[in-house]
């Protein structure tokens, strides 16, 4: 399904056989919403499971403008309200688990419950210049000129010898991500920074890292941990997209969440 949200026509998939809660997924920097099929599936029949592409990504419009995390987040406040949902839980994975944070910050009451997997609380200094270059290099060289070295960084290699047919979709979709698109998102994620208002987000938070991410060290993610009180931390045995590589433990995880947060 289409929707136009914030001047950007967005792509979205609803799934309630169920009719239960509303359940939101967030997916990562240079993918889109398929990256969340095995667990919308799982879910559906007891949550109303959104999932959408953000902006510049998937079947979603390039932004024309520049955009922050903030922004991002509006946009799911915005099409929150066009599908009529009140709140939501909300699950967010990489710049989606930024998003999450920020929907957090700014939309708290439309929050039932905050998940964060393998996502800072802000980018460091140090990394800012970093995506800066990759923004640079993207829109020069296109994404497809990025699809081994990210592969790399979100699935350890024991994975990815063992899942060639998973790692190609995943490669396909970083490939067919629009360059526009890419750089923008990676300039947003240069400049997020929510450390500082996590301590009054009051709402059930639960963060995943991957003991294997070079790309969000565990340190990292548990900032957010140790800051909105009352936070679970949980480290799973994979790399960046650990939803994918430990799904089973992901799921049973997340599952345990939700149900103990109603």
């Amino acid at each position: 399904m289409q929707v136009t949200i914030n001047g950007i026509d967005t792509r979205y998939v609803l799934s309630n056989e169920g009719g239960g809660p509303w359940l939101t997924f967030i997916h990562q920097l240079a993918g889109d919403l398929s990256v969340w099929d095995q667990l919308a599936g799982y879910f559906r029949n007891d949550y109303t499971v959104l999932r959408y592409d953000l902006r510049g990504h998937g079947q979603t419009a390039v932004s024309p403008d520049a955009f922050s995390i903030a922004t991002l987040a509006d946009d799911l406040a915005e099409l929150l309200d066009r599908l009529g949902a009140p709140s939501t839980h909300v699950v967010g994975l990489s710049i989606g688990g930024m998003v999450a944070q920020q929907f957090a910050a700014d939309h708290q009451a439309r929050v039932d419950t905050l998940t964060v997997v393998g996502a800072p609380a802000f980018t460091p200094e140090e990394a800012r210049p970093t995506f800066g270059q990759r923004a640079s290099s993207v829109r020069q060289s296109g994404t497809a000129s990025i699809v081994e070295v990210t592969l790399e960084r979100w699935l350890t290699t024991g994975f990815r010898r063992a899942h060639p047919e998973v790692v190609e979709q995943i490669a396909e979709t970083i490939a067919r991500t629009p360059a526009e698109g890419f750089a923008r998102a990676a300039e947003a994620v240069r400049d997020f920074d929510v450390r500082g208002r996590l301590a009054s987000v009051a709402r059930p938070t639960l963060v995943v890292a991957g003991k294997h991410d070079s790309g969000t060290p565990n340190a990292a993610s548990k900032v957010i941990a140790d800051t909105v009180p009352g936070a679970r931390f949980e480290i799973l045995d994979a790399a960046h997209l650990s939803p994918i590589e430990d799904s089973q433990r992901f799921t049973a995880i997340l599952e345990t969440f939700l149900r103990s947060s109603v």
